[in-house]
């Protein structure tokens, strides 16, 4: 995967972002924040180092996660090292991108199958510094 561009965008296309190389990690996220942003049952992502990512347009920012202010589109989480993508915002399929492991397994639904071969996590994947730990209603 080194040397691989993967490009991505909004869907109005006022955002464009491109990343380089391998991703360091990626996952799924069962957690009440990402199921609310992403209006979904999970949320799959990659995490590359911010040197790997480059992006043009106006992005807001609301709970650390970047999006396109016209269309809304979910793109991104910009920290200091690195950037996490939502991968539903490349242009095309990711499929080589396999999750590597599952975050908030117990509000995973029911129905929804563990992936046998992720490691699985009832949490956050690592502590997080207090001022940046997801909220998780009761």
């Amino acid at each position: 995967m080194a040397g691989v561009e993967r490009d991505g965008g909004c869907l109005c296309g006022s955002v464009r972002i491109k990343v380089s190389g391998a991703p360091l990690r990626i996952g799924l996220c069962h957690c009440h924040d990402c199921r609310r942003a992403s209006g979904s049952f999970f949320t799959p992502f990659g995490v590359w180092p911010i040197s790997a990512y480059e992006g043009s347009g106006e992005m807001k920012t609301f709970a650390k996660r970047s999006f396109c202010p016209q269309c809304g589109s979910r793109i991104a989480w910009l920290r200091d090292d690195e950037v996490e993508i939502m991968l539903g915002s490349l242009d095309m399929a990711p499929t080589d991108l396999i999750p590597e492991y599952e975050l908030w397994v117990p509000r995973r639904e029911n129905w929804l199958m563990a992936l046998p071969w992720a490691e699985q996590f009832a949490g956050d994947r690592f502590p997080l510094p207090s001022h940046d730990e997801a909220v998780e209603p009761s």
